[in-house]
């Protein structure tokens, strides 16, 4: 397969997205499970396709732009999975092409082939749970336009003022994003080291930078929102950890042969300086450096799954091209990739499909909407989920601002606090749930703060379950 993928020429692009579409075929026969992270962003496209503003009237920690593309998304297509897959290999194929084009075009490589992004196109799929429009998938766009920009400027005399568009590159990507925020110290350290840029370009890559997220903040400010936009965002990122959906086993087994082959491409250069040229040793670098800032996002994810490390597809995907580059027989080669191939589908596979029964390694059980537990009679109905589980949200509509427990905590478990219990009860004025799911224990002491709210609701037959009188 590598022999095939190593003649460039035009139509090996065609190439690559049929070896996509052959990858994800299955799935138009066989529907992925519902993930909670896609039935959250599909409720907050939902609220702000209704009007609703994001961080004020919505209490969730999605990033300004996804929260925006999701929204377009729901306007158009109503709330869809399959709109979010769709959205998803549309930004696949733009990244696929896009690397591919920048490692023949600026010569990172010695060779000129489409290994980069049949390579590219293998790692994207670590796990079923890339397939979806997630924030990091998007961040990633802009952080390979950034990449792109940057190595530019390499192979120049001078840095230019281009250094600019890769500093709005990197503020869009953290808009989509917040972690993507880190990535700033790496264009910076690359500058610095790599390059001869002045003062003013270091500073021209920072005011690019900050130039969307000022627009972004200036936003929230004149709709009043800025306190919202500081907690439920910028502050939430550090606090909000929704450990309880990740799965180490499956995170692991679905990154273990991709970092393994970048880790082999990266060493096997100690071994072939020679063969690269300053520039692409340069870019190598730059790669590197690359990882570190990813490695840093990690500690900032609400939570571990496999579609959190797409930010590292781009360096994997550069080191394993060079690995298999440095491979001299290429039979070897050759066979060394078909191996990888069946390791990693194998794993994305059993994944999606189950199939081997009984085996559930990388199902991500944890990431999946389980049933709902309410009555079947409740569907199309305004709800209030106290806690974690938004099962309950799957057939019904979000009511308050309330989406997010993790924030919606600041009132809903400070009610010895009389601005807090001033704050619910406004929420539920402004827009009443028809029914309260407490997973949380908290309605009692609700309804003993807010006696008003009290004689608005009644419990139903459901434990936990209060219905509007």
């Amino acid at each position: 397969m590598l022999s095939f993928f190593r003649t460039y020429a035009p139509y090996q692009y065609v190439s690559l997205m049929v070896v996509l579409l052959i990858i994800r075929l299955p799935f138009l026969v066989s529907p992925l499970p519902l993930l909670i992270p896609e039935l959250n962003w599909m409720l907050v496209g939902e609220q702000m396709s209704g009007g609703h503003l994001l961080y004020r009237d919505i209490w969730d920690s999605v990033s300004p732009l996804s929260g925006l593309v999701y929204s377009f998304l729901h306007t158009v297509f109503g709330r869809s999975q399959g709109a979010l897959h769709a959205a998803a290999t549309v930004v696949s194929v733009f990244q696929i092409v896009y690397f591919n084009y920048v490692m023949n075009e600026r010569e990172v490589f010695p060779e000129r082939n489409f290994w980069p992004g049949l390579l590219y196109a293998l790692f994207l799929h670590l796990s079923f749970d890339c397939l979806t429009l997630s924030p990091v998938l998007m961040s990633t766009t802009f952080l390979l336009l950034a990449f792109g920009t940057l190595i530019k400027q390499l192979n120049r005399q001078g840095v230019t003022d281009e250094v600019f568009e890769a500093g709005i590159y990197l503020g869009i990507a953290a808009l989509f994003y917040l972690p993507s925020a880190v990535f700033i110290v790496w264009a910076s350290a690359s500058l610095l080291l790599f390059t001869g840029a002045t003062f003013r370009q270091h500073s021209l890559t920072m005011f690019g930078f900050g130039f969307p997220i000022a627009v972004t903040v200036l936003y929230f400010y004149l709709n009043d929102s800025l306190d919202d936009f500081n907690r439920n965002l910028l502050s939430s990122v550090f606090r909000v950890k929704q450990y309880a959906l990740t799965d180490y086993r499956a995170l692991i087994v679905s990154l273990l042969v991709p970092i393994g082959v970048a880790v082999l491409g990266f060493f096997s250069l100690f071994n072939t300086t020679n063969r690269y040229v300053n520039f692409q040793q340069r870019c190598q670098q730059i790669m590197l450096f690359w990882s570190v800032a990813a490695l840093l996002t990690v500690i900032l994810m609400p939570f571990l799954a496999p579609m959190g490390f797409l930010i590292f597809v781009p360096p994997m995907a550069f080191f394993a091209v060079i690995y298999f580059q440095n491979t001299r027989k290429r039979w070897l080669a050759d066979l060394g990739f078909l191996g990888v191939l069946a390791l990693m589908l194998g794993v994305f596979y059993q994944g999606a499909l189950g199939l081997i029964p009984g085996l559930d390694l990388g199902r991500l059980s944890r990431l999946q909407v389980q049933p709902s537990p309410l009555p079947a009679n409740i569907q199309n109905q305004k709800l209030l989920v106290i806690g974690q589980d938004l099962s309950a949200y799957r057939n019904n509509h979000p009511a308050t601002p309330y989406l997010n427990w993790d924030l919606a905590k600041y009132d809903l478990r400070n009610l010895d606090n009389y601005e807090a219990v001033v704050n619910v009860y406004d929420h539920f004025r402004n827009d009443p749930p028809t029914y309260i799911i407490d997973r949380e224990n908290v309605v009692e002491k609700l309804f003993q703060r807010a006696p008003a709210l009290a004689a608005m609701y009644r419990p139903t037959q459901t434990a936990g379950v209060y219905q509007r009188k």
